[in-house]
């Protein structure tokens, strides 16, 4: 199995600048007439997909797209080896802190919007990270 990110975002050019200045990833390729830019440099691909405001992902959508701030169930969670280090990266290319970092038993985190609305969050594991807290093992 193979896994993707896609991303919708209003401005394609601002998203590609904000995510390789954020978390430092790359470009791969511009794909589809220019409307998707695929950013490689984590474990998955993250795919930019320019998507107007108010446009519909199919037909029977009770909404059209909302670039203004919201959070999803589904969302990104970056690994970073140093969070304050991350921190500042991110800031400094757009993203708005949301909240305090908090302590965990797994590790450390805190949240963030980019610059598109949409949530996100920087983890920085403490020990074996998720397993620190695991109720089971399953093979």
């Amino acid at each position: 199995m193979e896994l993707l990110l896609n991303l919708d975002v209003p401005d394609l050019a601002a998203a590609e600048a904000f995510y390789t200045r954020a978390l430092g990833l790359r470009v791969g390729r511009r794909l589809f007439a220019g409307s998707v830019v695929e950013l490689l440099g984590a474990a998955v691909p993250l795919y930019l997909l320019h998507k107007a405001a108010g446009s519909g992902p199919f037909a029977t959508a009770r909404t059209g797209r909302d670039y203004g701030r919201h959070w999803t169930p589904l969302h990104l969670d970056v690994v970073v080896d140093d969070l304050d280090v991350a921190l500042a990266r991110v800031l400094a290319a757009g993203a708005r802190q949301e909240g305090t970092i908090s302590e965990q038993a797994w590790g450390r985190l805190a949240l963030f919007s980019d610059p598109f609305g949409h949530g996100f969050c920087l983890l920085q594991w403490r020990g074996d990270g998720y397993a620190e807290v695991c109720d089971e093992r399953v093979q």
